[in-house]
Order: structure tokens, then sequence, then C-alpha cells
């Protein structure tokens, strides 16, 4: 397994696409895994590859169709109206990132990489289950127990909340690239997005008091 090479999952919203840059810091080889599993604000995976294109790294779109079969959520299925419940918000997909973090695991072998970068964060979140750090470990045991590999998993967003995120990209040079190109919005809005959904809020909440931060400073 390279050390040297990292695989971020990449939707090219605000959070990853700050793990991405901050990925392509410490490794040499860095790439790039988007899923498409019917979620309505599929103008991201558009955003993912052109922002990766960007940055220089490979990308890869993987069908993750079969989650949007399994259960009725606001992110997979239009007739249901998103909420704007921070309690496990009814965009919540059950099983997404498990399922992702399976599939990009075995991306990870086929190229020989050990590193598997997710933005996960249980700092400020929308109350998803599976962003929170003791998910990643038994993720991390399980995965490598079902490849025999020695996979690390790093979450560098864990313990930030989203005013923090804002001040890494702006450390990592990339703050304006995320503001204004990144699609965080469910509603498949590029850069503040919609304001109303739950990832927008978090956000463009994070952004303000980021700012706010910075001016006093």
């Amino acid at each position: 397994m390279g050390d040297n090479k990292a695989v971020v999952l990449f939707s090219g919203g605000q959070d990853s696409t700050t793990c991405l840059y901050w990925a392509k810091e410490r490794f040499d080889k860095v790439y790039a895994v988007c899923f498409s599993y019917n979620q309505k604000h599929s103008a991201e995976i558009d955003v993912a590859r052109k922002l990766a294109n960007q940055a220089k790294v490979d990308f890869q779109l993987l069908d993750a169709s079969f989650i949007s079969s399994l259960s009725k959520n606001a992110l997979t299925d239009a007739s249901i109206k998103m909420d704007e419940d921070n309690n496990c918000p009814n965009t919540f997909v059950p099983g997404r990132n498990l399922f992702f973090l399976s599939m990009v695991a075995v991306y990870a072998y086929e190229h020989q990489i050990k590193n598997i970068i997710t933005g996960v964060s249980e700092a400020d979140y929308s109350g998803y289950p599976d962003c929170r750090l003791n998910f990643i470990e038994s993720a991390t045991k399980t995965i490598n127990l079902a490849m025999d590999q020695e996979f690390i998993i790093h979450t560098p967003l864990m313990n930030l909340d989203k005013s923090e995120v804002w001040a890494l990209s702006d450390k990592l040079g990339v703050f304006d690239l995320i503001r204004e190109e990144t699609l965080t919005c469910y509603n498949g809005l590029i850069g503040k997005g919609c304001g109303h959904c739950p990832a927008c809020k978090l956000r463009n909440n994070g952004l303000a008091n980021y700012l706010t931060l910075k001016k006093g400073i």
C-alpha cells in the first residue's frame, strides 16, 4: 500500500473540497472519488469533476444508485419535502457513509492507496449518526478486517465547526474558490446556495462567524 497516496471522498462541496486541498499538502498523489446515488442535487457531480480537474487530481465517479432504492429520504425522493430539523433531518440517507467508505476502500485496494480521507464532522453537523468519530473508528476496523489491509481513514474536519472549516480553507489558500465555486446546497445551488436547507444553514452561519472573527483580529 502506498503511504504517499490518498483518496478523498469528494462531492464538490465545502467540506470535501477543503479535504482535497488538505490532502494535496500532505500526499504526493491524490485521487478524488465521487458518488452518484440519484441525489436531487446531482449538479454536485459536475462541480466535483470540474474542481478535481482544477486541482489536477484523478477523478472517478462511482455508481451508488442502489442507495436510493433502499430508503425514502428528502435527498433522493423529490416527492418528500425537505425539512429543516437539525435533529437528524429527513435529508439523512441511511447507510450512505458506510456504503461510500466501503466502495472507496475497494477503489483504494485496487489502486494500492493506504489513506482514505472523508470530510465528516461531529462538531458542527446536521445530526447524521454516520458523521461521528465512533462510526469512523468502527468502519475502519471493519473494512480493514474485511480486506486484510491497514487503511487509515483520515477525518481532518472531525473536531472543527463550520467557522473553523472556513478558517482552514483560508489557511490552505482556497477560501475564495470554496466560497464561490463549491456546491454544498441540497437544492443544487452553487456558492451560498438556497440559504434554507440544513447544509446551507451550517455553511452560511459558519461563514458569517468566521468573517466576524477575522474582522476582529
